[in-house]
């Protein structure tokens, strides 16, 4: 969470041309105006929010004879695109509309009132509002989405079993317990995952480990504890992987990130 905020706007407001380096969220509550985004512009009125993407050149203007108003919220987060792919929205469906204003309206009013009074956990509490929001938002997005087809099942199910990886690659994994904690075939899942990200799971899994691992290594864990944060029980074999992945032994890598700290290793 960024910020928040609201306000009536002047006849013919305009904000922009500009580029933003985080996400921004508005919701008219009342009035109407104009969004435009990727070349393409958007007249929005009550009930519509409209989504600007890092990066991304947006201009915003509201009415002459019906300015509107609106309320905001900033955020940031590595996970951002993905939540709000989850509801449908992306750079090139910037704009969503809503018939729950109310329930949105409420969600806003709490998120900003959180950070306002700025009491301990105030950072918590308005992210869980935000995720919330976003929430709705995702309710609205899907609404009058058509049935999978099957490729994007299968998409869907890769994703499903990357974010089992990426969460569970401390622990000991096989191929058998992911497929049958997902619920899917041992061999259809391997295939389709190897399809989709040219990796097999476990060399997916190796990959994620690793890449932890040159983390931790820039930090004052041990060898051995770095080792078993990742998933191996083993230093040594865990000294022999990750030579063989990125050409360095832990000691060496973390030697030349001592020397070179703004080397990021590959």
């Amino acid at each position: 969470m960024l910020f928040a905020g609201h306000a009536q706007t002047a006849a013919q407001h305009k904000v922009g041309p500009q580029v933003l380096d985080y996400h921004l969220v508005h919701t008219v509550v009342s009035g109407r105006g104009n969004f435009r985004c990727l070349h393409r512009d958007y007249r929005l009125e009550r009930g519509s929010s409209f989504f600007i993407f890092p990066g991304e050149l947006v201009t915003y203007v509201s009415d002459a004879s019906e300015p509107w108003a609106y309320r905001w919220v900033g955020f940031k987060g590595e996970r951002a695109d993905e939540f709000l792919s989850k509801a449908g929205i992306s750079p090139h469906k910037p704009v969503i509309s809503s018939e729950r204003l109310r329930r949105l309206t409420a969600l806003y009013y709490q998120l900003e009132k959180t950070l306002h009074l700025a009491k301990p956990g105030c950072d918590m509490q308005a992210g869980g509002y935000l995720r919330l929001l976003l929430g709705e938002y995702a309710q609205d997005g899907m609404r009058d989405e058509v049935p999978k087809e099957e490729g994007s099942v299968i998409q869907q199910q890769v994703e499903q079993a990357i974010r089992w990886l990426t969460l569970q690659y401390y622990q000991p994994i096989s191929i058998e317990q992911m497929a049958r904690t997902l619920g899917y075939h041992r061999t259809h899942l391997s295939k389709m995952f190897k399809q989709h990200t040219g990796l097999s799971p476990m060399q997916f899994l190796l990959k994620i480990r690793m890449e932890r691992a040159k983390l931790l290594l820039q930090g004052p864990l041990t060898i051995e504890q770095v080792a078993s944060s990742v998933g191996f029980g083993d230093a040594l074999y865990f000294s022999k992987q990750f030579k063989k992945y990125c050409g360095h032994s832990p000691s060496e890598y973390r030697h030349d990130q001592q020397v070179n700290p703004y080397d990021c290793g590959g």
